[in-house]
């Protein structure tokens, strides 16, 4: 039964994880313009933004001190802490080497109201269904670091108008990405152990790769 659990989570990301998304093979192969670039970078990180804010409220539902321990190091990762930059403000440099100001990009007036509504319901996700589960929405991040990988090299081939130094998020991520999917898993494995638990651990890593593709359909409609 855990056998056929983990391999129905991978199948679920490798055939729905938005790493297949048009607008990503495109980003990929080079083939983006410098305003789909930007206004990919302005929108995500709106999302980029709510995920402190989603394992916030996976550690208000999460009776586990011990699964508290860890997963509050993602908070920490992403806000930081004093005198330590977090990924946001790594995501802000990344804005501000496309030619933002920080001040437009904190604002989130170039938002659009189909990623700001996709990624609300992601964290409405994390507030309203058992804990375990929203951690199992989080499950993407096993398929992140290829991704990551190919979204540098792709940059530095092709996007050379972008700073090296705007790039330093997609690089912390390939350790950060994989650490942090390990842990989620782990929990996954060892608290869904029921069918129904399961199932909606299944549906909880589909729903979170719908919420990713509604990300870039709304920045590929865009365009």
């Amino acid at each position: 039964m855990r056998d056929e659990f983990l391999k129905r989570l991978y199948e679920v990301g490798a055939q729905a994880y938005h790493h297949l998304h048009p607008f990503n093979i495109r980003m990929n192969e080079g083939v983006l313009d410098c305003e789909s670039i930007r206004l990919w970078v302005v929108n995500r990180f709106y999302y980029q933004r709510c995920i402190p804010i989603k394992d916030a409220a996976i550690l208000s539902n999460c009776p586990i001190r011990e699964v508290r321990q860890e997963w509050v190091k993602r908070i920490i990762n992403h806000d930081g802490i004093l005198g330590q930059e977090g990924g946001l403000e790594k995501w802000i440099r990344l804005a501000l080497a496309c030619g933002f100001t920080r001040e437009e990009t904190i604002d989130e007036r170039h938002v659009l109201p189909a990623v700001r509504f996709a990624v609300d319901a992601y964290v409405n996700f994390a507030r309203t269904k058992p804990w375990p589960i929203a951690i199992a929405s989080s499950l993407t991040e096993l398929f992140a670091p290829d991704l990551m990988a190919k979204r540098l090299a792709a940059f530095a081939k092709y996007y050379p108008w972008i700073a090296p130094e705007g790039l330093d998020y997609f690089r912390a991520r390939l350790t950060q990405a994989k650490e942090d999917s390990e842990f989620a898993l782990e929990v996954t494995l060892r608290y869904c152990i029921d069918r129904s638990m399961q199932e909606a651990a299944v549906h909880a890593i589909r729903f979170k790769c719908e919420v990713l593709w509604s990300i870039l359909d709304a920045v590929s409609c865009k365009n």
